[in-house]
């Protein structure tokens, strides 16, 4: 079946970003059809997309992708006609310890992705959307959702009574905020806007740090923990943050390394790491079964994500210059 599709030409860019068609087979055994009805936008697609990461070839972007199942090829009993799925991102990666590295097997940068109608694809590639979800809601749970579920939950075991801390109103901090609340953790949030820590005080943070106000914020979160510092941290900056981040944590605290927003390459403060026995764990997104785990959470406790705004497929452009404006509190989503 032929049905609509977003293109990004090789090198990446803007203006390379073109409307197109694709080809939906039938399934054959092992696969399933969806009509995909929604996708979530990420800092690495953007990075595909602008063309700081650009694709080699031709490439149908974004690996956020949920909808309806329309056919079912021989073999697959975990799905039927009419469920609702989102997409994994990495179809490979079913359980147990990362398999993958780097990105070639991930929908929208090694492979084509999620910013069409119709797919066809290995079974694998997608798992249940949380019951009640809507298309777009459940978008957002393939890469922001399951990096933070990774982060707290199967990285760390994340306990009530912990403390974390969270920077910033990006999908993943905020997906963090909510899993965290809802473990009985303590949060600690950070973000140069004082409107955003608010709005992310009225979703539960305990304290809030401006830190454009306060650029030694690792202190000030030791002096809200009575100078234990914080059990857990998300990392999203990058190099910019990273000591900040060394200094805020407990002795032998976790350090999820996440993002790069501020860069890829900087000093490691190795005397923090070591003196205070610091673990760096790098992040990148998870596992099928983790994601398994995190909708069947989800099910069970009601959390709904927080979705910013919604624009039209064609309209990807238009929703990519929105989250480089960094006015956005939450997830970003295209609907179709």
């Amino acid at each position: 079946m032929t049905s609509k599709a977003i293109y990004v030409q090789a090198g990446g860019g803007y203006d390379k970003v073109q409307v197109g068609t694709c080809e939906a087979p039938a399934p054959r055994a092992g696969e399933i059809t969806v009509r995909l009805h929604a996708n979530s936008l990420n800092y690495h697609d953007f990075a595909v997309v602008s063309g700081m990461w650009g694709p080699s070839e031709a490439r149908i972007p974004m690996a956020d992708g949920a909808g309806v199942v329309t056919a079912v090829g021989e073999g697959v009993s975990e799905f039927a006609v009419g469920d609702a799925v989102v997409s994994t991102f990495f179809p490979d990666w079913i359980d147990g310890q990362p398999l993958v590295e780097g990105f070639a097997s991930v929908p929208g940068d090694g492979i084509d992705g999620y910013a069409r109608e119709q797919v066809t694809a290995r079974a694998t590639s997608f798992t249940l959307a949380p019951k009640g979800f809507s298309h777009a809601e459940a978008a957002t749970l393939t890469t922001a959702g399951l990096t933070a579920w990774r982060a707290l939950m199967a990285d760390d075991s994340l306990k009530p009574g912990d403390t974390v801390l969270v920077q910033g109103t990006g999908g993943v901090s905020i997906f963090a905020l909510q899993f965290a609340k809802l473990a009985g953790a303590t949060v600690i949030a950070t973000s140069s806007s004082d409107e955003k820590l608010e709005r992310l005080k009225a979703m539960g943070a305990d304290h809030l740090i401006n830190y454009r106000k306060t650029p030694a914020w690792g202190e000030t979160v030791r002096q809200l923990t009575d100078n234990r510092g914080v059990d857990h941290v998300i990392e999203v900056g990058g190099p910019a943050t990273l000591e900040q981040s060394m200094i805020a944590a407990r002795i032998g605290g976790h350090i999820s390394l996440i993002g790069i927003l501020t860069g890829v390459a900087g000093q490691l403060p190795l005397v923090q790491a070591l003196v205070r026995q610091i673990r760096l764990q790098g992040v990148l997104v998870g596992s099928r079964a983790q994601q398994q785990a995190m909708v069947r959470a989800i099910d069970a406790n009601g959390l709904r994500p927080v979705i910013d705004k919604t624009f039209a497929l064609e309209q990807i452009v238009d929703a990519f210059r929105h989250q480089e404006s960094n006015q956005h509190f939450g997830k970003i989503c295209l609907e179709f």
